[in-house]
């Protein structure tokens, strides 16, 4: 075949000898667009509608050169993106990609496994247990939890709260469903005021319906009261309902606060109730030796998950799941069908522990990045970044204009504007949404919100991979500059 006839003429792929070409260019403009990263606004400034309005009402009838697809990617696309790896990104959690992340993304599409099977590819499902095991490792967890990686953490937890209906196996919910049965008791989940609402999606997906979540309330902290899930779980029992999981959080979303996971682990134990810990962002702290106490009474929780993705500098998604009980996981969805049936039993087929059957090369993410980075660096980078929050959490507590609204555990700031002259509570929320909204229009920095106690707090989130203390200092200036033009 002449290789410089063009892909578009022939019945085959794009030609090897145009991949390399345009790979070469791709990579080179992956480079340049994250060297040049703090030239573009963090936000884009743009309305709803503006981006599908400059693109074709259909697709084109013949195809079209690769020049003119990367030239709408620079013209039309990145007019309306948000910057998630740019240094001033500090909304929400922070998920940065690192350069090993990103290549070992562009592998596994060149692969294209489908990693269902031990069989249908061994190395993606030996790869994934031996990084299983260097997380256990490097984040000091118990070595009898068994693991799994998902896409993301709403779906870790989904699968935890459902292999803990499925512990309760003399109800028989995986032959029997729950609709209909006037004999199944109504079954109960309890997590904190603070807990994640994937958790009540969850309850909504596994048909439990959101009058069975029961929310525990939070101390000045913002931590789950233990004392009040005994209670809760007294009173449930008492009126005909069958307690099935508990929810804890370590790292909370609003504040980052860390439920006593060794309390309500003794409650959960005594009580035979399924314990699941939602660490998804803070559980990376792990990694280094003085953050450990987050995990104090971990063994005594049966499933846990931690996302690389929101503090480990991978490439979205990537969410580990790690539970003592696998044998029951299995049991909640196993299903299989003869074209799949292997014949090695020792052999683990990761689509019998999930809904998923076709399943991504993830794992080849942690190889890279951990491999590149060294377990040091990983640490040192994330130290820093607990360094640079304690530093701002300082400057807010010596700020007479500004007030601390949670403790800083991590690399989370929790705050909001409170000049001396204004205590009218609706007038400083007033005055922080328009300091967050004034701030984030600048495109020079994006921070997020939260509501404690109906006050309405600015939270900046330092983890990005590309963050460094002069964007933090730049963050700290815009803000105070932003508050005073509002108080002027």
């Amino acid at each position: 075949m002449n290789e410089n006839k063009p892909a578009i003429k022939s019945l085959g792929d794009m030609p090897t000898s145009e991949l390399k070409k345009y790979g070469h260019q791709f990579v080179d403009w992956i480079a340049a667009y994250l060297d040049e990263i703090e030239n573009y606004p963090v936000l884009p400034n743009i309305k709803p509608g503006e981006i599908k309005n400059i693109l074709p009402e259909n697709p084109p009838e013949k195809g079209e050169s690769f020049e003119s697809i990367i030239a709408d990617v620079n013209d039309k696309i990145l007019p309306g993106i948000t910057h998630w790896n740019h240094p001033d990104f500090m909304a929400y959690f922070n998920s940065t990609s690192s350069g090993p992340g990103i290549l070992a993304e562009l592998l596994s599409a060149g692969l294209n496994v489908n990693a269902m099977a031990w069989h249908t590819c061994p190395s993606a499902t030996e790869l994934e247990e031996k990084m299983i095991n260097w997380y256990k490792k490097i984040f000091n967890l118990p070595q009898n939890f068994w693991g799994i990686i998902y896409d993301t953490a709403s779906t870790s937890s989904m699968h935890a709260i459902a292999a803990a209906r499925e512990q309760l196996s003399h109800l028989k919910i995986r032959e029997k469903g729950m609709i209909g049965r006037s004999e199944l008791p109504r079954l109960r989940i309890y997590s904190s005021e603070q807990a994640h609402f994937s958790i009540d999606k969850s309850v909504i997906t596994l048909g439990f319906g959101l009058e069975s979540i029961r929310k525990i309330p939070v101390d000045e902290k913002f931590r789950m009261i233990p004392g009040k899930l005994k209670e809760a779980i007294k009173e449930d029992k008492q009126n005909g309902y069958l307690p099935c999981c508990v929810v804890a959080t370590v790292g909370t979303t609003s504040t980052t606060s860390v439920d006593n996971i060794d309390e309500i682990g003794t409650i959960c134990s005594e009580e035979n109730i399924w314990l699941h810990v939602d660490a998804a962002y803070a559980g990376t702290a792990a990694i280094l030796p003085e953050m450990q106490w987050i995990f104090k009474g971990i063994e005594k929780s049966d499933s846990l998950v931690i996302n690389p993705h929101k503090w480990m500098f991978t490439p979205i998604d990537l969410s580990l799941f790690l539970t003592k009980k696998p044998d029951v996981l299995k049991r909640a969805f196993s299903l299989s069908a003869e074209y799949l049936a292997g014949e090695n039993e020792d052999a683990t087929d990761f689509m019998d522990y999930g809904i998923q059957l076709g399943r991504r090369f993830r794992s080849l993410k942690s190889w890279f990045i951990m491999r590149y980075f060294g377990v040091e660096g990983l640490q040192n980078r994330i130290r820093e970044h607990i360094r640079l929050a304690k530093e701002f959490a300082e400057w807010i507590d010596e700020n007479p204009k500004f007030e601390r609204m949670a403790p800083t555990p991590f690399s989370v700031v929790c705050f909001r504007a409170h000049p001396q002259n204004i205590t009218d509570e609706d007038e400083l929320n007033e005055l922080n949404q328009k300091l967050l909204d004034n701030i984030n229009s600048t495109g020079k920095l994006f921070l997020s919100h939260t509501k404690l106690n109906n006050k309405f707090v600015i939270r900046i989130a330092i983890s990005g991979i590309r963050t460094f203390e002069q964007n933090v200092n730049d963050a700290r200036n815009l803000i105070e500059q932003k508050l005073n033009e509002l108080l002027d």
